[in-house]
């Protein structure tokens, strides 16, 4: 995957288009709404840390009234779409951390982009996760709130510097024209490129 996040993501302009005041926790999750983005545990977490649960993609594959039924029981303010005139720069900035509770992924961008972005990630335990954090990455439990609930009361920019950093190494423009670049060069496709 390759991640970009526009810099300049507005943080006050997202929490206004959503009318989530300076003092409520954020908790986005940047997905569109099927079963496996197992949204019912988004949901959750963000009612756990006392957040209001905002999620950015439409229903999709008959999920619709699954989705309605879950947003209706949710004992959390919730917040959806992403409303006129917001990038997802924007929505990324107003959060506060993101979630991806997927019960599968391909890979799942939020995992790059939330690092990008500067946001702490709760993600679930699904193999592409897991392959990906063995690079460094420091991520928090989708289904235990207590990690992300004690960085909140004690955040540790460092965490957010190191992933923002691996993302960059990793996954970033320059890194993947480079493997890219290798690739093309074992198929015999273009010249191996100096080191």
């Amino acid at each position: 995957g390759y991640a970009r996040i526009p810099r300049g993501g507005d943080r006050a302009a997202g929490r206004a288009a959503l009318g989530v005041g300076p003092q409520q926790r954020l908790l986005l999750q940047p997905t569109r709404a099927i079963a496996r983005k197992n949204i019912g545990a988004g949901i959750a977490l963000a009612r756990a840390l006392g957040a209001v649960y905002w999620l950015t993609g439409a229903a999709e594959d008959g999920y619709g009234p699954q989705l309605a039924e879950l947003l209706a029981r949710a004992r959390c303010p919730v917040r959806r779409g992403l409303p006129g005139g917001l990038r997802m720069a924007d929505a990324y900035a107003g959060a506060d951390a993101v979630v991806l509770p997927s019960t599968w992924e391909g890979f799942g961008m939020p995992l790059i982009e939330s690092a990008l972005a500067g946001r702490p990630l709760a993600v679930s335990d699904y193999p592409v996760a897991r392959e990906v954090a063995r690079l460094g990455f420091s991520w928090f439990p989708v289904d235990d709130p207590a990690p992300l609930a004690a960085w909140f009361s004690n955040p540790d920019p460092a965490l957010l510097i190191r992933n923002r950093a691996l993302a960059r190494h990793y996954f970033g423009p320059e890194a993947l024209a480079g493997r890219l670049s290798d690739t093309l060069a074992r198929a015999g496709l273009a010249p191996r490129r100096a080191r």
